[in-house]
């Protein structure tokens, strides 16, 4: 019996392993009998902040992760891919489809149970190895309890949820589809449904709806939203975002042209009304297969919500915009991973505790869900009594595990996976795109040659 604590991506990809591996599981998931201040359902693998799992190419270090995990069967990566809704060379999903997926998937499964109930302690050690997978927002009675195990405080930061507009109050006559140099989805799979009246100018292989602005716009954007009033946060002052999740107005303050070199760069883009780059650009992103809802990329906030809604209306094209979720800040709490972890996931102190997804120090639904498929397959291996270590450090994976338990523990932050944690090639092509395909041919070729000699498999 293995027993896992948190219903999450990890959680979810953690059971299903050990299951699939023969070995009996109970999923403890606090929701719905315990809410959060920023999950909506009782499902598993609710996706409360993006819907995005970033890129699906083998040119990023995370298309690279992606494809390692559905080699080794992932659940997140099935239900993702049947769940996918058009972003471009991204993977972008319907969150309810997705989650709803996940957990028919795993109520389905005949070594899966499904208690729903708060765990305020770490179980004792009796023999049945216990993975904490309860993401950010950990319980204040378990986060505690976490804390008096490792010895130390917590780390931890605050990340931010973009806002959600309804696409039908989107106004059509100012907005246009396309995804950034041309890459999208509608081009390299099976046409998708245009999202009705919302869809505004189409080129007809567009991922996305951008809303340009002029200098002009994008100045009085900008006094606006670094004058706007931010949400009371406890402790606010002390504050620290991850970095790859910052609020837009943190960003804004760094600088008036921030916005434009980050989330919003008009590169790759052409307004096809003027034939040239807009100054700037605000992209949205579909949200819901059925393409009723569209998501503001990159536009994490802080802000109050009755600012919110009167600076993001100034967004051409977002004038009478009706928000079905304005965006909010919640707090991140992970362990300090080098000093608690091994690659193997499992705790330096305890052999049969592991941790998994963004409590162990990980950061993105991609690396959390990657961190519980390995600690499943490790769990199920320590349950059955067989042989089991760290993936190589040449996959993405593995490189990602390595890093979780070796970094510099004075200075750790969570990470996203990239190639710079990946252990460099011998003989590396000069050519960026060729380096990149060559680490990733090493990374599945290594994965494959570990898989073939059984370990946890």
């Amino acid at each position: 019996m293995i027993h896992v604590i948190g219903g999450g991506l990890a959680g979810s990809e953690a059971a299903w392993q050990a299951a699939q591996a023969g070995v009996p599981v109970t999923v403890h998931e606090m929701r719905p009998v315990r809410g959060t201040a920023v999950h909506k359902t009782g499902g598993l693998a609710e996706l409360v902040c993006s819907n995005s799992f970033r890129g699906d190419k083998l040119d990023n270090a995370v298309g690279l992760l992606k494809e390692e995990m559905r080699r080794l069967g992932s659940i997140v990566m099935r239900a993702a891919d049947a769940a996918r809704v058009p972003a471009g060379a991204a993977l972008a999903v319907d969150r309810d489809v997705f989650s709803r997926a996940v957990t028919d998937a795993l109520t389905a499964h005949p070594l899966i149970a499904i208690v729903r109930e708060e765990v305020p302690r770490i179980p004792a050690a009796d023999g049945a190895p216990v993975i904490i997978a309860t993401g950010p927002l950990t319980s204040d009675a378990l986060s505690a309890d976490v804390q008096a195990m490792v010895g130390e405080e917590h780390l931890s930061f605050y990340d931010a949820i973009s806002p959600i507009v309804l696409a039908e109050s989107i106004d059509a006559g100012k907005v246009f589809r396309q995804s950034r140099w041309g890459r999208s989805l509608r081009s390299e799979a099976a046409p998708v449904e245009a999202a009705g009246p919302a869809c505004g100018v189409d080129d007809g292989e567009g991922d996305y709806l951008n809303c340009p602005m002029t200098k002009a716009e994008y100045e009085a954007f900008y006094e606006a939203l670094t004058t706007a009033e931010s949400a009371t946060v406890h402790d606010f002052d002390q504050a620290t975002f991850f970095e790859g999740c910052l609020p837009i107005e943190v960003m804004a303050h760094r600088g008036k042209d921030t916005l434009r070199f980050g989330p919003m760069k008009p590169v790759g883009l052409v307004d096809p009304r003027t034939g040239r780059a807009p100054y700037a650009a605000v992209q949205l992103r579909q949200d819901t297969l059925a393409g009723d809802h569209y998501s503001l990329v990159g536009f994490q906030t802080q802000i109050k919500w009755g600012d919110q809604a009167r600076v993001l209306r100034m967004i051409p094209g977002l004038e009478q915009a009706e928000f079905v979720r304005f965006g909010m800040v919640h707090r991140n709490t992970y362990i300090n991973g080098p000093k608690v972890l091994l690659p193997t996931w499992q705790t330096r102190q305890r052999a049969d505790l592991f941790f998994a997804g963004q409590v162990s120090g990980v950061e993105g639904y991609v690396e959390s869900a990657a961190s519980g498929l390995l600690a499943g397959r490790n769990a199920a291996a320590l349950a059955l009594g067989r042989p089991f270590g760290a993936a190589p450090r040449t996959t993405a994976i593995g490189a990602l595990a390595y890093y979780v338990s070796h970094a510099d523990a004075r200075h750790y932050q969570p990470t996203n996976i990239t190639f710079g944690i990946m252990p460099p090639l011998d003989a590396p092509p000069r050519d960026k795109a060729k380096r990149k395909q060559a680490m990733a041919d090493r990374a599945l070729a290594d994965l494959e040659a570990w898989l073939g000699v059984g370990v946890t498999a």
